[in-house]
Order: C-alpha cells, then structure tokens, then sequence
C-alpha cells in the first residue's frame, strides 16, 4: 500500500453510517460499496474497526488496539473492503475511541490482563486512570451476597468466578481460592459498588469500560497506532473521534491527533447545549447533533407550546420546570450513579470536611449548564454554575467559594478532573434519566437537544445554517444515530402532534383512562413513542419501554427494578395490541398522522442534505424507519430492498410519497448525487423568502445554485386552504427540479406548482441539474 494519501482520495462530501458488527462483517459491508456509490455518498463511516469485547454489537469496547477485530474478518477483511471502496471511488472513515477500553472479559485485554497480574509493576499501568494510592484495584463483578465469594474457583493458574477469569500474581497461587484471591492486586467486590467504591476511571457509569490515559504520549501512540497508520498510508480519508469530553485534556488531545493526520477529516462527538459554540479546536466539526435538534425543530409548532405544558401539568398533576427537574437528576447521577467518581474528586480537597467537598462539588456539576467548560467561555460557565449552586445551598457558601477558585487554576488537578465529572453528570442525568421522565413532547428529547425550547422558527434555522456556512462548513450533519432515542421518521411524525395539541390532549385522555399506568409521565411518553413508530413489533415496543423506565429511574430501576410497576407497564403495551377498541384507535390516529409524518420527514432530510456540512445518513433511514432507542437502532437493515429499490427509482417515474419510502429514497438519492457531482452548486448559503398568506410553511434556502425547498406544519398549511396565492422568489434561469423533472422558467413562481407532487424540491440550473441527475 501507498504511504502517501493518494491523489485520487474522495473529499468528503457525504457520508454513510454502518454499524459493522459481528454478524454484518467488513466483508458483509464490503458488498454495498456499489449501492453507496449509486446513492451518492462519497465515504462509507465505519464503526470502531479494532478489536472489541467477544461478542460486542458495537465496537466501542476496544480490548486491543493493534489489530482489526478478527469477530469483524481481521485484516485481510478490511484490505478486501479497501479493494471494494476504491473500485467505487468510495473512501473511508473510521470511528475511533479514545477515552475508554473494555474490560468487561479481562482475558480479551492484554493491557488490563496484565495490570491485574502486575498491579502497580505492569508496563500498561499509566495506560488507565487508576487511583493507586487507594489500594487494591476493585472489580464489581460479584452477586450482591455475603457469601459470593464462595464461588471462587482456581483453575489452570487464573481464577475463576462464573464465567469471569482473572490472572495470577506470580508467587501468590498456593491456598484457597480466598487466599489467592486476597493476595492480588485487584479485589472482587459486589456489582453494587461498583458506582460507589471504584479505583478507576470509567466511561460515564459503565464499570466494564475503564477510562485511558491518552494525555500520556506513550499510551497515545500505542492506542492510535493502526488507525493513524491506515491514515498515513491514505487508506483512511476521515477519523470520527467518540466522547472527546471524557478526555483529560480533549484541546491537547486534538492537537496531537491533528498534527498525526493532518489531512484527515477530523469531527468529534461533541454535543453542544441550546447556544453553545464549539471550542476553537483543530477539527472540522461535530458529529451533527446541533444540526439535528435544529432541523428537527423546524417541523414542531412553537405556537402549541402552552398547550403541551397545560397537558403536561394535567396529567401529572403538578408543573414540572425543567431547570429543576435536571438539577436533581443530575445530582442524583452526581451522588450515585457516579458516587466512586465523586469521592476521588473531594479526596483532591483534604483541607475541606470530606461530605462538605462532596456535596459542593456535587451541586456545582448539577448546575453546570454545558457537558464541560472551555476555554473562553469555561469561567463564565463555572461562574453561572457557581451562583446557582449558591442559591440551592446557601449553606455550602464557604466550600463554593474555596472549590470554585481552585477549579478557576488551569494547573491543580482538581480543575483538571472537575471537567471529566460533569461530562459525565450532563449525560447521564439529563440524555439518560431526565430525557425519559420530562415527557412534555418527546420529539425534543433527543441527544443535542433542549427540550424546553419548543420548535425552531425559520429565521431562527437560518441564521444557524449562516453561521455553519462561515465557520464549520465541514461540520457534519444527521438526523439518526446509533445514540439517538427516536429515528428521524419517529420524531417527524411525532411532530405533527404540536399541530393538533387538544385532540392529542383528549386522545390521551381516552387511552389512559382505559389502560392506566400509575406513572403518568411516563405514560404519556409510551403513547408518544406508540403513536410515533406504529405499526411495530410487540416484543420490540415491550423491550423498549423495560430499558426507558428503568433509565427514568422513577417508578424502576435498573437497579432495583419494581415487578409490580414493569407488569402494569407491560400490561399497557400489551392492551394495544388485544384491547380491540385500543388498538383501533391507536391505529386509525396513526395512519391518519402518517402523511403529515411524511411530509415532515421528506422536509427533514432534504435540509439535512442540502445545508451547510456534510451530511451523513444512518444505515436504513433512507427509507421509512421507524427505529427506537439502542438497540433497537440497530437492527439489520435489508440492503436488497433498498438496492433494488434504487434501481427501480434510476429506472421509472417518480413514485407516490407513500410507496414504501421510495419518496424518501428518491429524495436522498438525488441530493447527495448533486451534491458529489456539483459541489459547487452548495458553497454558500442564502434564505429564499416566500411571499403569501402561507409563507410560514415554506423553508427554502439557496446554496449558491442548488436551491432547497421544504413543507413544514403541513396540517396547518391544509388549514389555511394551501399553497394559494404564495410563491417563491426563483433566479432568473430556468431550474429543474430534480425531484420531478419539472423546469420552471423563474422569477415568483406559484409554490403550488413547484410543490405539486411532493412537499419539497431541490431546483438546480437546468443544464447542470439535468447532468448530475444523469
């Protein structure tokens, strides 16, 4: 192979998320570089391609970072996949994963196989952020007993327990399975505490994944090594980087890794909160989380807002304000799920009262309104947090102030760690506990998202598609994501409630009175999520609602789950399949929302693929998918259905919008294939106004050639009598919509003509529409 990138290498113009796993293999994915092709992506986006967890169903447990995961094909797999990707004049990113390993199966880790025989001794011992100086290091792999320990076993010099295999000290074998055990450097303790007594780092609460120590160049290079070598030899054109913010120092870290691969596409999962900027880092973006909950907003009626609250606030009998909600979520995620992390932090103070530093600091990160601060605007997020904080507890006044300006010193390692906790706090109190109780309109509850901002108005959109356009032009945009909580179809449809808040109101009323759940907050958000995917699958509705409610932490757990409370839950779900009268409604509502849902989700993906960035697009959304959380988002996706329906598209007239997707398909076909053919139809970005009494149902906007035109509140547009009368200010040339085939000569021309048969369009210059479409 080349050691050079190669000259032919594919910019980055849009991507194609796989979720390469056991069981769809390199060589699995390797044989849809042709369909890609045809579709219009320039780069299939990989997940993590290094050795994982035996078994694992998503990569991000690498346990060896030298080799390709052979569960995937190994290396020759992936020079197989590179043969195929070339011949398509397709190129590559990966997905890497930097603040965390697994060692959920120590055998599989060389790394921590060898840190638990060695301890302290071990080569790979600053490889993981293990607090030494607190003893041995603890494993939460026990039942929850006295006596677990009972089960210990010696067998072929490891220990055993259950299926859990561990290593041996040298010297320290003879005795009792105890007695070994007692000797070594690691300690066998109760899952239980695991979110409480750890000695090492982990990856938000999951004590299977430790975290690393990437600031050490060494353990950087090592860990990095394939992949910035597949990079250097041009095998590689882009690297997504997984959970910057758990990074010691992610600024530092970005450095480096740009400096390694200079010439890559470089974008980070970094979510940003409702008006947060992204860092001045040395990347070209996000992974498009700020573009989604922008986009998806667009189709949300802000004027419904009162009613969803008034709802809201009948059903579970109080007002519920979000500040506060997510201030105790995350101090409950602060306290105990993330208890172990919390106790090394206020070690860092020993001048400070031990239950003082943690409760100050605790309050602190529940306060925090972004995931961690940054340079310049880090002061002024620790400022705010610390007000609020103060106010809360006022009797913590004095630890505030003496915390607050050691974390204001950019050198004490108190600062230095503060960031990696309330990381961790905002994700796991608000995306996965407070997402799921707060069920006000759960189409806003997505990752990135703000959910007490209902809706985005068009100017609002505008201005933030301006503003990517200048600065983060490459920043990468989605709709879907292996992380979100509902597709992008889900929430479309979802969308349509915020047109009709009093009839939803009544139906909701009706469905609980009938099949009655003593959480009414989450009822609400099953109804939603229902009414959003129907028709699904029992087991997969019935599996989602057990992992939502536990991850609520409100009426079950995950720790202590409530039979009493998941029989009633399950029993509701059950009566929307055997209540007739139920499942009748539930169905007729649907299928009546079911065109307005599409009409959203034609408009959502047609501005996701046509605004600023570069677009990327989830495996299976390119047609209707109706997918729920993890993971039940990846599911197998049928590639033959969507191959030949493609060619079917290439082949035949435009079809209906409600053909089995193939409106959808025919709309992201044929935008990324103007987008790779004529890049420079999308270098710009400029609103194009519609004039009329309907003008606030249209979203077009002008990419220096390419222009997009998308329906929005489509009920409310039925309402107003239509198109009538409103037009579109069109240049001058004529246009071909690509979608229709139909010219316009330009000028105002009458919205109900350019939307006639679907409710969007993408208008290029006639000639050069004509050649990209070809």
């Amino acid at each position: 192979m080349s050691t050079t990138p190669r000259p032919d290498a594919p910019r980055v113009g849009a991507t194609y998320r796989v979720q390469v796993r056991p069981g769809f293999d390199l060589d699995a994915t390797a044989e849809l570089t042709d369909y890609l092709a045809g579709l219009g992506v320039t780069h299939l986006y990989s997940a993590p391609l290094l050795t994982a967890t035996p078994g694992s169903a998503h990569g991000y447990d690498v346990v060896d970072h030298r080799a390709v995961n052979p569960e995937l094909g190994g290396e020759a797999a992936r020079q197989r996949l590179l043969r195929a990707l070339r011949a398509a004049g397709l190129g590559l990113v990966v997905d890497i994963v930097p603040n965390h390993a697994g060692v959920a199966v120590p055998a599989a880790n060389p790394a921590w196989w060898d840190v638990l025989r060695r301890g302290r001794d071990s080569a790979y011992a600053t490889w993981f952020d293990v607090d030494w100086d607190r003893g041995r290091l603890l494993l939460p792999v026990l039942a929850d007993s006295p006596d677990a320990l009972d089960d210990l076993k010696l067998a072929d010099g490891e220990l055993r327990y259950h299926e859990h295999r561990f290593p041996v000290a040298d010297g320290t074998g003879d005795g009792t399975p105890r007695e070994v055990h007692d000797r070594q450097h690691y300690e066998l303790v109760s899952w239980r505490r695991g979110d409480t007594e750890l000695t090492y780092r982990r990856f938000f609460a999951v004590s299977d994944l430790a975290g690393l120590r990437v600031e050490d160049p060494e353990v950087f290079a090592a860990t990095h090594e394939q992949v910035l070598r597949w990079a250097a030899a041009g095998e590689v054109d882009g690297i997504r980087v997984d959970h910057p913010d758990g990074l010691r120092d992610p600024s530092a870290y970005l450095a480096r890794l740009r400096a390694a691969a200079p010439d890559a596409w470089l974008v980070v999962e970094k979510i940003l909160e409702y008006g947060e900027e992204l860092p001045d880092w040395p990347v070209d973006g996000t992974t498009g989380y700020d573009a989604l909950a922008a986009v998806c907003g667009l189709f949300v009626d802000p004027d419904a807002e009162g009613d969803f609250t008034a709802l809201d606030t009948h059903l579970v009998g109080r007002h519920t304000s979000w500040q506060d909600l997510t201030h105790d979520t995350k101090l409950a995620a602060a306290t105990r799920l993330l208890s172990a992390e919390l106790t090394r932090l206020a070690a860092l103070a020993p001048d400070i009262d031990h239950d003082a530093a943690r409760a100050a600091l605790a309050e602190l990160a529940a306060a925090f309104g972004v995931y961690r601060g940054y340079p310049p605007h880090g002061a002024r997020h620790l400022a705010t947090a610390r007000a609020e904080a103060g106010r809360r507890r006022p009797d913590l006044t004095a630890v505030l102030d003496a915390l607050t300006r050691r974390l204001r010193d950019p050198d004490d390692e108190l600062a230095k760690r503060f960031p990696q906790f309330t990381g961790a706090v905002m994700a796991k109190g608000v995306e996965d506990t407070a997402f799921y109780r707060w069920s006000r309109f759960v189409a806003l509850n997505e990752v990135g998202g703000s959910p007490a901002h209902f809706g985005v108005p068009p100017a609002e959109f505008h201005r933030f598609a301006a503003a990517r356009q200048v600065r983060w032009p490459a920043s990468m945009t989605t709709l879907s994501t292996h992380d979100t909580k509902r597709s992008e179809d889900v929430r479309a449809r979802l969308a349509v409630l915020s047109e009709l808040p009093g009839r939803w109101a009544d139906l909701v009323a009706r469905w609980t009175a009938r099949a009655p759940l003593p959480d009414p907050a989450f009822a609400h958000l099953l109804w939603q999520t229902a009414v959003g995917a129907w028709p699904i699958e029992r087991e997969r509705l019935h599996a989602y609602v057990e992992k939502a409610a536990r991850e609520a932490s409100a009426a079950t757990s995950w720790a202590d789950p409530d039979p009493v409370f998941e029989r009633a839950m399950h029993d509701v779900v059950n009566a929307m399949y055997d209540d007739p009268q139920l499942h009748a409604e539930l169905t007729a509502f649907a299928d009546e929302i079911a065109p307005a849902g599409w009409s959203n989700s034609l408009g959502q993906k047609l501005v996701q693929l046509a605004m600023p960035g570069v677009p990327d697009t989830y495996q299976g959304t390119e047609l209707w998918d109706n997918s729920l959380v993890d993971p039940d988002n990846r599911r197998p996706v049928d590639f033959a259905v969507r191959r030949q329906l493609l060619a079917r598209l290439d082949a035949g007239p435009p079809p209906p919008v409600d053909a089995g997707g193939a409106a959808k398909l025919l709309v992201v076909s044929r935008t990324l294939r103007l987008r790779r053919d004529r890049p420079e139809l999308f270098g710009g970005y400029r609103p194009v106004p519609a004039h009329g009494r309907a003008g606030r149902h249209a979203l077009a906007f002008d990419r220096g050639g390419a222009i997009a035109v998308a329906t929005r509140l489509p009920l409310g547009l039925a309402r107003a009598g239509g198109w009538g009368g409103t037009t579109l200010s069109l240049p001058v040339h004529e246009v071909t919509d690509l979608f229709t085939g139909r010219v316009y000569s330009g000028g105002e021309t009458p919205l109900a003509d350019v939307l006639a048969t679907y409710p969007v369009a993408l208008l290029a210059p006639t000639t050069e529409s004509v050649e990209a479409a070809s």
